[in-house]
């Protein structure tokens, strides 16, 4: 079961807009340890194959109560274009398959552990229910990063595998898991055999800098999350 949304009732959830650039890239520089380009925030704020949602506190009395506080931002792949396509129930003949791919996830410092996070990943799952050819909702999360983790799997996201060596940050190396959450009761229907067989051909695809994954391979920028 999904959670329910932040005990902050003065809190609600609108897209991001271009006026909130600004802020999206200082608090992405913020909590993230990598630097983000700013193609990447200009595809955010004007929806280019980008949705996103930010999170604003109503209540606060410093002139910025429609200032984003938290945000999540995801696109839309096709099931065939993805890694995770052959952990699917998936039928070659319904090549209009779609899955929604989180890319990043963040609130800032003060209003962390508030449940703001969940419900932003809330706001995702709603939309990926709401696209007729939807089957999962996926992610990266890396591996020292507990507090994510915990939140995907009380939010009933499938620890699909540990990913060795995902990310090169800084000249150093570290692991990702691979987390899916299924909509529409579409199940993962591999056998153990499959399922090893499926995650290290997606492993040999996906041992690259996290440069790369960004802004070469089809911009895809999910990894952390900072709640």
């Amino acid at each position: 079961m999904v959670p329910v949304t932040s005990c902050h009732s003065t809190i609600s959830y609108r897209p991001i807009r271009p006026s909130d650039i600004e802020i999206l890239e200082q608090i992405h520089g913020d909590i993230f340890p990598i630097r983000y380009e700013s193609e990447f925030f200009q595809d955010v704020a004007h929806g280019r194959g980008i949705v996103s949602w930010a999170a604003v506190d109503h209540s606060r009395d410093d002139g910025k109560d429609d200032e984003p506080i938290g945000f999540i931002t995801a696109r839309v792949v096709l099931a065939t274009e993805s890694e995770i396509v052959d952990l699917l129930r998936y039928d070659s003949a319904e090549s209009g398959w779609s899955l929604v791919y989180i890319l990043t996830l963040g609130v800032v410092d003060s209003y962390r552990n508030h449940g703001i996070a969940s419900s932003l990943i809330l706001e995702v799952i709603k939309y990926a229910s709401s696209i007729p050819s939807c089957r999962a909702v996926y992610l990266h999360v890396i591996s020292y990063n507990f507090p994510a983790i915990h939140l995907y799997k009380k939010m009933s996201f499938k620890c699909i595998q540990k990913l060795p060596g995902f990310y090169l940050i800084a000249g150093q190396h570290y692991d990702s898991y691979l987390f899916v959450y299924f909509v529409k009761g579409c199940q993962s229907a591999c056998s153990p055999v499959e399922l090893v067989t499926a995650i290290m051909r997606y492993v040999r695809s996906s041992f690259q800098s996290i440069t790369a994954k960004l802004w070469s391979n089809q911009k895809k920028i999910g990894w952390m999350v900072q709640m």
